[in-house]
């Protein structure tokens, strides 16, 4: 079958990847949409540095142990999908063919949870056919758009970060950078009903999204400093402050200008080290959060969300390729004026 591939940092088309085949546990699918994800921009061009951060790290979760991922061979990508059942594997209980369905992006094996995002043998959303474990599966419902269900999993982003926020009632909040994240927490604040939303950002196209999800105010901050629009438009409300932006420095200035007893929420994922000033934190007793990925709750919730209209992702969608277009697509995401999010339809 046909896949995207990433090789020695090039996307490039495979045209002989091994067609996947189901086995116990596990439902073979036609991916209908995938949505590229930020994390993939940033992999393609930094994917030595991940992998070099993450084997410094100890204390994560012990998922199964696998070879080490190789950069010079093919990599497939892509978790932001929706897929049709085509078999259900041998003794597997599994929705019927035909059925749309997404998942949380792991493959679950005997030897472990392998995670469907970067991965030198497991098919990812990128491709034409792919295996998904049928006891992630989740039906898409009430007659949904697979364009749209593909969406969900970067939207569950966003409302995990405002579920770890603890965003109260009487609260508001102020979120740094509307591209792909900070859209997706905006839409999770509407949600929970946050009725103060002060939303910054440089690009005009991404302020005007940010007020299509929901955000009450929206600032351009080379013409008015974030702080400075949050103490004009926040209305005196305790601050919960959401860092979406994911570059070197943002967090220690939003220590150094936010109000007291601000909760700042780190989404933006920095690939490069970073300092920050304690001094400004102890000072006005703030509390940092960081936050990556969802629960299967918020997953399956987020879903729920768009099929019935609470949370309209269409104005998120702003281009679509096919698999030969995924190159391309890499590169135009690079503009934040032209594109949000880019599905490749295979």
């Amino acid at each position: 079958m046909r896949a995207a591939s990433l090789k020695s940092g090039t996307i490039y088309v495979k045209e002989d990847v091994p067609e996947p085949v189901p086995e116990f546990g596990t439902v073979l699918v036609q991916v209908k949409a995938c949505g590229i994800c930020g994390s993939d921009l940033h992999f393609a061009k930094h994917g030595a540095a991940m992998l070099a951060l993450g084997q410094e790290m100890s204390g994560m979760p012990a998922m199964g142990e696998g070879p080490m991922l190789d950069l010079d061979q093919d990599v497939y990508m892509g978790h932001e999908f929706c897929a049709e059942v085509l078999e259900v594997g041998p003794d597997t209980v599994g929705p019927a063919p035909g059925t749309l369905v997404t998942s949380i992006p792991v493959l679950l094996t005997m030897s472990g949870v392998k995670p469907i995002v970067y991965s030198n043998d497991t098919a990812a959303g990128y491709g034409e056919r792919m295996l998904l474990s049928a006891p992630m599966l989740t039906e898409v419902p009430n007659g949904l758009d697979f364009r749209h269900a593909a969406l969900t999993e970067p939207m569950a982003v966003g409302l995990h970060a405002v579920n770890k926020s603890g965003i109260k009632p009487g609260e508001g909040a102020l979120v740094l950078g509307c591209g792909p994240v900070g859209l997706a927490v905006i839409g999770a604040l509407k949600l929970k009903g946050v009725d103060t939303i002060v939303a910054t950002d440089f690009s005009p196209a991404r302020r005007a999204l940010a007020t299509t999800m929901g955000a009450t105010e929206v600032v351009d901050p080379s013409d008015e400093p974030a702080f400075d629009a949050w103490m004009r438009a926040g209305g005196g409300k305790p601050l919960v402050c959401f860092e979406a932006i994911g570059v070197p420095g943002i967090i220690d200035s939003v220590l150094r200008d936010a109000p007291h007893s601000t909760r700042l929420v780190v989404v933006g994922v920095c690939m490069e080290t970073d300092r920050i000033n304690p001094f400004f934190g102890i000072s006005k007793e703030l509390n940092v959060q960081f936050c990556l990925g969802y629960d299967p709750m918020e997953f399956n919730g987020t879903l729920r969300s768009i099929a019935e209209g609470e949370l309209d992702v269409a104005p998120l969608i702003t281009g679509e390729v096919d698999l030969d277009g995924v190159p391309g697509a890499f590169e135009a995401l690079a503009n934040p004026d032209e594109h949000c999010k880019i599905l490749v339809t295979p």
